[in-house]
């Protein structure tokens, strides 16, 4: 592969590894909010049951459709976030022995006399 092929396949790596980042990102943000919601219709539901909160039947199921929703919400953004960080490592791994099979000049700095 020439030089120039190979500086645009790692380039195109580079932006593919900050892409799938931006996803991981993006993923740990909705797990955190699925993690409040599941916390959030628990809460709910132990506060009806413990005489805290008047009895609402529709509090009631909107507590289960929080823990319900939370647990699938988590569930698939934590199974993305795992694939895409698999997808990270293999760019980041592809990117590396790109790197390494180049030819790479060494820069050699000329000495500065004061």
């Amino acid at each position: 592969m020439a030089d120039n092929a190979t500086q645009r396949a790692i380039t195109r790596l580079e932006a593919r590894t900050e892409a799938l980042a931006k996803v991981v990102e993006s993923c740990r943000k909705i797990m955190l909010v699925a993690r409040l919601a599941i916390a959030g219709g628990a809460v709910w539901i132990g506060l009806t049951i413990a005489g805290v909160v008047a009895f609402m039947p529709f509090g009631l199921v909107a507590a289960i459709c929080a823990i319900i929703g939370g647990i699938v919400a988590y569930g698939s953004n934590a199974s993305t976030a795992r694939q895409s960080q698999a997808e990270m490592r293999a760019a980041e791994a592809e990117r590396s022995a790109l790197i390494d099979a180049m030819t790479l000049k060494q820069v050699v700095r000329p000495q500065l006399l004061h």
